[in-house]
This record gives C-alpha cells, structure tokens and sequence, in this order.
C-alpha cells in the first residue's frame, strides 16, 4: 500500500479563475504541473456558509452546483501545489488528507 495525499476542493459551479470556470482551471493548473490524478464531481445539491441551498430539481434549478474536485499526489507534490489551489479558490474550501492507496489499476494500452 502506497501513502499519498488528497486535495479536496469544494467550489460553486459559477466560481471562475481568469475567465474559466475554476474547478477546470484547477484541473488545468494540476496536469500542466505533472500530478499524478484530478478528477471534478458535480454536485446534485448542496449549500455552503449562506446556507443558500443549490440543486438540479427542474423546479429549484441552480446555476450554482456545488463541484468537488478531488487531486491526489505525494506529500511533496501536492504541498508545492497547494499555493496555488490558495490563490485560485477565494470561494470554497480546501481539504487535505492522507490516504491509502488499497487498489491501483494498471493502465492498459489501447489497441
């Protein structure tokens, strides 16, 4: 088993960083960097400190979904990217983790 790092970062589907939505910018910035893996999740609801509620219900629709973006690297790669997750992130929050690694798939070449 392998120990790495975890950033979970939590931002508003509306939150931008230089003119492009920041959860992209985030993944964009993470893989120009050389981090091993970054993935965005959309939220199907949430809220945040305004306790403001945000969601996919057609009746309640929001253009403001909660993302998640998940990175994972070592201690050093992910503590040389965290100043720049600080500067993009003035909305959200920012949590750092360590973790196992119990299961990693190799990647097979396509054919």
């Amino acid at each position: 088993m392998n120990t790495l790092e975890r950033l979970t970062i939590y931002v508003g589907e509306s939150d931008h960083w230089h003119g492009k939505p920041v959860y992209l910018a985030l993944v964009e910035a993470a893989r120009h960097r050389g981090i091993a893996g970054a993935t965005v999740t959309a939220g199907v609801a949430g809220f945040g400190k305004h306790q403001h509620l945000h969601t996919t219900r057609i009746l309640e629709l929001s253009s403001d979904l909660p993302m998640v973006v998940t990175i994972i690297d070592t201690v050093e790669a992910i503590a040389c990217f965290l100043p720049t997750v600080q500067q993009m992130v003035a909305g959200g929050i920012v949590i750092q983790d360590t973790v196992q690694v119990v299961h990693h798939a190799p990647i097979i070449p396509q054919v």
